[in-house]
């Protein structure tokens, strides 16, 4: 039975996994929680904690907003030393920080590979006084870029805590009910859960083996959000090249030349289904779009382009596998899908740690419009990141 009263350090205590009595007593213990959650300005000398893809994320953001900072440290530098990125920027080890900078810098953790608590406890007996999550800087800024990863859920009202309870009912096994409510906690209080047999397992994103084990060789898969074609050549890998279609979508100019290169080289026929120039939506049209972020650019009422904007229904793509990661139009994108998703009834892999929607808005959306569809939630990172909604088909589901 899990403890009504939630431990003040979760990282310190695992829980049994829950069933969905046990979720909804945890989910209303939150509930009544006061908000801990803040975001932070730059307010002193910065410095970075990482220097990994989060890293370099951070250190392009905090550049275009003008905000300087000293260097970075890593508990492994030796790896960056080759790094174009972190040309003529110093990376010192952790012992090798002097301690005037512990005591008086603001350290910004760019990591959600391990729990926070972990990389936070032996930093702060290093006399480190003023740490924290990187994603919580960024949403202290989001009027000029908007990097949402840290949003504060606030208060969970009557009408969130019936969303939830449906959600948490509806998932198909208690390692999902574990991972959502980690993911409530995180943006919530700002504390992470932990619990037996729920491990967060950070390389199989977007191919859990409940998906894997669904895949065939006449899949049609579309990549929304296709970045640099990571997950587009990922999936090619895992189904040995044998496979019907790729629909590559990506609207942001940068990325999709980069994606056009990597799937070029990798799989010519691939090319003819790229989709450069529209990002999908949940109506028809064009819409402002912040181009330039990386794997985080997004449509956004800041942006300075514009796109067109098409729906997977009025695309009328046959797919069998949809993967979705939109920087926080995955709800409304689903909005503009559900008659292609219930004419064709594809696996789905959306994400859903961008905005607000993901926390029981989007699943509750596919858990009441479609049928006979298992439904499966999984952390792939930590803080509150990497979260991701499953919805596989129960004629092709093989548990």
């Amino acid at each position: 039975m899990i403890p009504i009263n939630m431990p003040k350090e979760f990282t310190k205590t695992r829980l049994n996994l829950p069933g969905v009595s046990d979720s909804n007593r945890l989910l209303r213990d939150m509930a009544n929680q006061e908000d801990s959650c803040t975001s932070r300005k730059v307010d002193k000398p910065l410095i970075l904690y990482g220097a990994g893809d989060l890293g370099k994320m951070a250190k392009e953001f905090f550049e275009r907003l003008g905000i300087p900072f000293l260097y970075v440290v890593d508990a492994s530098p030796q790896r960056y030393i080759d790094s174009i990125v972190w040309k003529d920027i110093d990376i010192l080890k952790p012992a090798d920080v002097p301690s005037k900078h512990r005591k008086e810098c603001l350290l910004a953790i760019c990591i959600v590979t391990a729990p926070y608590m972990e990389i936070c406890s032996p930093l702060r007996e290093q006399g480190w006084q003023d740490i924290v999550p990187f994603y919580d800087i960024a949403e202290a800024y989001t009027d000029r870029i908007p990097l949402p990863n840290g949003w504060f859920s606030g208060n969970l009202e009557s009408e969130d805590i019936q969303g939830l309870e449906y959600v948490l009912s509806r998932w198909d096994d208690d390692i999902s009910r574990a991972h959502h409510l980690q993911f409530i906690a995180w943006h919530k209080v700002r504390k992470e859960i932990v619990f037996n047999g729920a491990d967060v397992i950070t390389n199989d994103r977007f191919f859990i083996p409940q998906i894997v084990s669904s895949l065939h060789e006449k899949e049609v898969f579309i990549d929304g959000g296709a970045h640099h074609g990571e997950v587009s050549l990922k999936f090619m890998n895992i189904v040995g090249h044998k496979f019907k279609k790729i629909y590559a979508i990506e609207p942001d100019k940068q990325n999709a030349k980069v994606l056009h290169d990597k799937l070029g080289v990798n799989s010519p026929s691939v090319l003819q289904n790229i989709q450069i120039d529209c990002a999908l939506g949940q109506a028809t049209g064009k819409s402002s779009f912040f181009g330039g972020l990386g794997y985080a650019s997004k449509i956004s009422d800041a942006g300075q382009e514009s796109v067109v904007v098409r729906t997977i229904d009025e695309m009328d793509i046959p797919a069998t596998f949809i993967k979705l990661h939109l920087e926080g139009q995955e709800y409304n994108v689903l909005l503009g899908s559900i008659a292609a998703i219930n004419k064709y009834r594809p696996l789905l892999a959306v994400t859903t740690y961008h905005n607000r929607d993901g926390l029981w808005k989007t699943p509750a959306l596919l858990m009441k419009k479609l049928t006979d569809y298992v439904f499966l939630l999984r952390l792939h990172s930590w803080m509150g990141t990497g979260c991701v909604l499953y919805a596989i088909p129960r004629e092709r589901y093989l548990n």
